[in-house]
């Protein structure tokens, strides 16, 4: 498809498009990153982990900070953060940067964050950030809180900066909760964490957020398995058979 062609395409997908940015897709793009990107998706396709016990599961905990709620009318990402997970242990190893910026976060995000435009001069392009954590996950399995918001985002990225789609798999932890904690109508991430004893610390920071996601996920991997789930199968199929 031609860059003309791509860009028309994408204004019918999304409705609103910075035609500026798409301009940009040709010279942001890696034959290397993209290389990458597709061998790693040839290998999520020959893994099989909704059969892998939840207690040797290997995941991938991250969040995002973001300018709003929409990639497809112009927010942006403005930092990532990540931890590893296996079963219910969080391994020391970690992922975080801040993302180079056109946007400038509003009063309300940058009060909400912390993250100043200042602090975003000097950050690496996105392009550059998301290839490094692509090498950082791998093909793991992630896992997100509301997780809704992470996966609009990279899917956006990885098409608009890599030309491919985001085919990793992402559970949200409300997955769990709902069958373990079915009471709970609140699922704010402090709201969910101090309702079974983790400290709120760093909040909305994005590596902050993230081990915070962490620790919910291994606290309710662990409720699941008390209560005979082995699997990632048996989780969804228990949640097609809820509604």
């Amino acid at each position: 498809m031609k860059m003309n062609q791509m860009v028309q395409y994408l204004k019918q997908l999304s409705g609103k498009v910075n035609t500026s940015m798409y301009a940009s897709i040709q010279d942001q793009s890696n034959p290397h990153h993209i290389s990458m990107l597709r061998q790693m998706q040839k290998e999520i396709k020959m893994k099989n982990t909704l059969e892998v016990p939840l207690n040797e599961l290997r995941v991938v905990v991250f969040d995002l900070e973001t300018t709003g709620f929409y990639p497809n009318k112009g927010d942006a990402i403005l930092s990532i953060g990540a931890v590893k997970v296996t079963g219910e242990t969080i391994e020391q190893e970690t992922f975080y940067s801040l993302v180079q910026s056109n946007t400038a976060p509003s009063e309300e995000v940058t009060e909400l964050t912390g993250i100043k435009v200042e602090d975003l001069e000097d950050a690496p392009p996105l392009s550059e950030v998301l290839a490094q954590f692509y090498k950082f996950i791998k093909g793991h399995t992630l896992v997100a809180h509301h997780a809704k918001h992470e996966q609009a985002f990279m899917q956006h990225a990885t098409w608009s900066l890599m030309r491919a789609n985001f085919d990793h798999r992402i559970v949200d932890t409300s997955f769990l909760i709902r069958i373990a904690d079915p009471e709970l109508k609140g699922f704010q991430l402090e709201e969910c964490c101090t309702n079974c004893g983790v400290e709120v610390k760093d909040r909305h920071h994005a590596l902050g957020d993230a081990k915070m996601t962490a620790e919910l996920w291994c606290h309710y991997l662990k409720k699941i398995q008390e209560m005979g789930f082995s699997n990632l199968r048996e989780v969804y199929e228990r949640l097609a058979r809820m509604g």
